[in-house]
Parts: structure tokens; C-alpha cells; sequence
């Protein structure tokens, strides 16, 4: 696991071009990608680095209300479009290429939670419940409650959440990083 790739796939997510001026100006206005790089920086090699990450992650995680441990399985691309309360159980599991609106939780309370897929969009206020799969390249709209598995390409709305197309998904996932 390279980390510098994984970070510059979430901030290739975040601005069309990438070089290290950019880098270096998203690291202190955008307080998305700052979180998601010092989420990243928590896998470092480096002892002095990793420890120095951890310190950060945790004193975000509490300015930003957002819970995502360490341990998390996350893809390259990922993507927190507003910076506050969202809550992921660390059994869940993140595909490419995901973003992730305010007021998500993405929880169980039996065992395992979810597996998101690549390029699925999860609008704000999202409860995911359970071990349930969300497949590739789906659109979760706003305000839902997934208790159920979540079909490839496709759009979901409601409470619970219902399939209402398979037009046109995934379409909010700008710059994908193209994986290998």
C-alpha cells in the first residue's frame, strides 16, 4: 500500500489538477481533504510520522464530529464532500471512488456492516444499517435508510430505500481516480 498514492487519489477528488502547490493550499482550506490525509498519514511507515498522524486524526475526528477509524478499509478516491458528523463502523468496507455526504452513518449492531462498492455516491443524512452490499457505481439519495442490499448502477431513495431508476448512475462522482 503506497499512502502518497491513496493521497493523491482523494485529492485528485477534490481538484482537477495535481501538483504539489495545490497540495500544500488543499491541505489548509479544504478541511475535507485534510481529514482524509491525516486519516491516510495513520498507515504510514514511518513510526514518528504514524504516531504524529494518530494525535491529528483524533483531535479532527472530535472538531469534526466524524468517526472513522483507522482500521477502516477505504479505496483510492475517496471523498467527504461537507466535514462533519458521520459516523462508520470499522468493519465496514470501501470500494474507489466513494463519496460521502454530512450526517452519514454507516453502522451494525450485530457483527458486520456494510461493503460499499466503487463510484457509489451516499447523499447527506444516510443511515446504512447492517451487513448489507451497496454495488458498484449507485446513488443513494438523501435522507435514506438502507436495510437492504443495493443493486449495481443503480438509484435509491426513501425510507426504506427503494430502487426508482437505473438511468444515468453514479453521475455525481467527479475526477474518478482510475485505478490499476
Amino acid at each position: 500500500m503506497d499512502i502518497w498514492t491513496y493521497i493523491k487519489s482523494d485529492l485528485t477528488r477534490y481538484v482537477e489538477n495535481y501538483s504539489n502547490k495545490i497540495f500544500i493550499k488543499q491541505l489548509f482550506v479544504n478541511r475535507s481533504f485534510q481529514y482524509t490525509f491525516w486519516l491516510r498519514l495513520t498507515h504510514h511507515k514511518s513510526k514518528l510520522i504514524k504516531y504524529i498522524a494518530i494525535i491529528v486524526h483524533k483531535y479532527l475526528s472530535n472538531k469534526y464530529h466524524i468517526y472513522i477509524p483507522r482500521s477502516l478499509k477505504i479505496g483510492y478516491g475517496f471523498y467527504i464532500s461537507h466535514r462533519m458528523c458521520i459516523v462508520i463502523n470499522p468493519t465496514v468496507s470501501i470500494g474507489n471512488n466513494v463519496n460521502i455526504s454530512q450526517f452519514t452513518n454507516i453502522g451494525s449492531n450485530e457483527g458486520q456492516a456494510a461493503t460499499i462498492g466503487d463510484n457509489v455516491y451516499i447523499g447527506p443524512q444516510v443511515c446504512i444499517v447492517e451487513d448489507v452490499k451497496i454495488g458498484n457505481n449507485s446513488t443513494i439519495g438523501a435522507g435514506c435508510v438502507v436495510v437492504k442490499d443495493v443493486p449495481e448502477n443503480a438509484t435509491v431513495v426513501g425510507t426504506p430505500a427503494k430502487v426508482i431508476s437505473y438511468d444515468n448512475p453514479g453521475r455525481y462522482i467527479k475526477r474518478k481516480w482510475k485505478c490499476n
